[in-house]
């Protein structure tokens, strides 16, 4: 167990390093974990006996979960003690999260509509095919 944390804290490091060479507007935990996914999926491709290590990284992440509502704690003690911000502030902070869920809304609708068309016409687009130089040649 203690490797596996010690991987997630080097994953969550090295993308925090990245993102600050990079100047990439995701969080660098965010591409520590994308980089820790791809080297599981290229690791069991290649070596099958890293299944030991896959095992470790599974227990470890089953433990935090199960005690994620711990790390809600600050944000909780946050509210609290800027409660009078927030009661001042509380319509721009309303409008903000009513906003954002309308929008996230929207665009998961709309991207669900147009992989939903894909599917049903079998990647297809709308648009005809040109026809190849071969077919107008012919009479």
């Amino acid at each position: 167990m203690p490797s596996a944390i010690f991987i997630l804290i080097a994953c969550a490091l090295i993308g925090e390093a990245l993102r600050g060479a990079v100047h990439l507007p995701v969080p660098g935990p965010v591409i520590g974990m994308f980089l820790l996914a791809g080297a599981l999926i290229a690791g069991a491709r290649r070596m099958p006996a890293a299944t030991s290590l896959r095992a470790s990284l599974d227990r470890t992440a089953e433990t935090l979960i199960s005690h994620m509502g711990l790390l809600f704690v600050p944000a909780g003690v946050g509210i609290i003690a800027q409660a009078d911000l927030l009661r001042q502030e509380w319509l721009p902070i309303l409008a903000a999260v009513i906003g954002s869920t309308v929008l996230s809304l929207i665009v998961t609708a709309l991207v669900m509509q147009r992989l939903g068309q894909r599917v049903e016409t079998g990647g297809k687009t709308d648009q005809p095919a040109a026809p190849s130089p071969k077919q107008e040649a012919r009479p």
